[in-house]
């Protein structure tokens, strides 16, 4: 299958909220940051992620892989247009937008700050200010959908490093996100929590957008991959049409895997 430049569904420059109507639950178009310091992130990022998609977000270090997915609820903001699951990412919903978008940092201790398991995961769905006794629903749904139900009563910082992962998963989960973003997942795993983590995240019927460089865990998990370079989506097509132009991964610092 022939690797694109464009989404599959994306057939001519439309406005991200008509791309949001016409099915997509995330669309950026036309997106471009610089840094106060004056480098140029992103130069006119434009993708479609429809409903179920499960997406690689692949490149070298210094692409704008980081940059473009956290423009996705709000933390940066470039000149462009986003909307997600129809609504369109500015000022007035950027709260909805965020509770809609489960962003997963590489660091899982960068979300993990409270005394205990159950209070991490219950902390978006108390700050959406729902009643009690749905905030206990959900973090039980949340952890078990992680396979973590035994460790609600358990101190964040002692797990180890694939327990954290699968804990700031759930602590999206919680805020029953419309799509999951994750930001290098299987990097500081052992082989055997990266298996569980590749596994885990194979079960879960729930949009993804993954950035990666592992290769081997992109030709397994992703039926549809992007690559980014210099700020720009340079090639953006199924998997296994990107994983055998051997031209395109070299020329993107990329290892067949």
């Amino acid at each position: 299958m022939p690797v694109s430049h464009k989404s599959p569904t994306q057939v001519q420059p439309i406005t991200a909220m008509e791309a949001c109507q016409n099915g997509a639950v995330l669309a950026v178009e036309n997106l471009s940051f610089n840094y106060p310091d004056g480098h140029t992130a992103l130069q006119g990022v434009s993708l479609q992620i429809s409903p179920g998609e499960k997406v690689a977000l692949v490149g070298p270090n210094g692409a704008g892989k980081s940059t473009l997915m956290l423009h996705l609820n709000g933390i940066l903001a470039g000149d462009g247009d986003i909307c997600v699951a129809g609504l369109a990412l500015d000022k007035d919903q950027l709260p909805i937008v965020r509770a809609k978008v489960g962003m997963v940092f590489q660091n899982p201790d960068d979300q993990l700050f409270s005394p205990t398991v159950f209070e991490d995961v219950a902390f978006g769905p108390l700050h959406m200010g729902l009643p009690e006794t749905e905030v206990r629903e959900r973090v039980e749904q949340a952890l078990e959908k992680v396979g973590m139900s035994q460790y609600a009563k358990r101190l964040s910082h002692h797990l180890s490093m694939g327990e954290k992962k699968r804990i700031a998963i759930a602590t999206v989960l919680s805020m029953e996100p419309e799509i999951l973003v994750l930001d290098e997942p299987s990097a500081g795993l052992d082989p055997r929590a990266r298996r569980a983590l590749i596994n885990l995240l194979l079960e879960m019927d729930l949009t993804m957008l993954v950035s990666t460089h592992d290769m081997r865990m992109v030709a397994e998990l992703f039926p549809r991959t992007v690559v980014m370079d210099g700020g720009r989506i340079v090639a953006d097509g199924p998997t296994e049409g990107i994983l055998v132009d051997e031209a395109l991964l070299e020329a993107h610092g990329l290892e067949k895997p």
